[in-house]
């Protein structure tokens, strides 16, 4: 199997950085490690996997909250972004970055943020049922078939099957090798959040805690608000999904039971 499709990086972009980095080295117990003078690295225990970083103040402009953004692997990401294009998706930023790789940051045709990247040098992947680790990825959208045909063509995502959740509707499941990634589910139509305003279309990313009212405890302490949860979901888990101090939507999840 190709790397491509797997998730490799995951940024914060925020509107404080400092507070930020003091939050989740807190509540997740991550460490940190300076990459230049804007770019913090987050380093959990099988090293480096993400970053924290101010708002480019372009996406300010494009009135971008703090959130959460993950990087997929894909071949060559000029030609995924033209793909992008080709499917209706929107192209915000495309960069090199000296010795690490390209990546652009785009949208799916439905709204939903996220990043593409090749890499210069192969990044070794990570035991993502570990604590600190980033184990699963949900997209809320207006059209989550629509949403999964575009990623299918963009990353190779496959269908790997679904379940009913009643008056919430389908939950698509997905992944790459048969092995489960994320959900995607089209939003009830009066989906609010926590301040009464519309929830956008976008990605939520899940961390493995081992203690997740630990966890939860610790985030609440320094000024987190709980948007859903503590809950159990299927395959015994539990859940909880938050709003960071800056208002970066994040959730904690338990590990998978053996």
């Amino acid at each position: 199997m190709t790397n491509t499709g797997r998730f490799v990086w995951y940024e914060l972009l925020t509107s404080d950085p400092k507070a930020a980095l003091s939050f989740y080295t807190e509540v997740v117990g991550w460490k940190t490690q300076s990459f230049d003078k804007d770019y913090t690295m987050w380093v959990g225990d099988q090293g480096p996997l993400g970053g924290v970083m101010l708002i480019p103040d372009q996406a300010k402009k494009m009135g971008a909250q703090p959130y959460w953004q993950a990087n997929v692997e894909v071949a060559n990401v000029d030609e995924t972004v033209a793909k992008v294009k080709q499917l209706g998706g929107q192209v915000y930023h495309a960069e090199d970055v000296p010795n690490v790789g390209r990546f652009a940051v785009i949208a799916d045709p439905q709204g939903a943020v996220i990043a593409v990247f090749t890499p210069s040098s192969e990044m070794k992947s990570h035991d993502i049922t570990k604590g600190g680790e980033f184990s699963w990825h949900e997209l809320y959208t207006s059209d989550h078939e629509a949403a999964f045909k575009f990623y299918n063509q963009i990353a190779g995502w496959e269908r790997l099957g679904e379940f009913d959740m009643g008056p919430m509707g389908k939950y698509l499941l997905w992944g790459r090798g048969n092995k489960q990634l994320g959900g995607m589910m089209t939003k009830p139509k009066d989906m609010k959040g926590p301040t009464g305003q519309e929830v956008p279309n976008a990605w939520m990313y899940y961390i493995t805690t081992e203690d997740l009212e630990g966890a939860l405890g610790r985030a609440k302490a320094k000024g987190a608000r709980v948007l859903n949860g503590p809950m159990d979901v299927p395959g015994g888990q539990r859940i909880v999904q938050l709003l960071d101090p800056q208002g970066a939507a994040f959730a904690l999840v338990t590990p998978p039971k053996e």
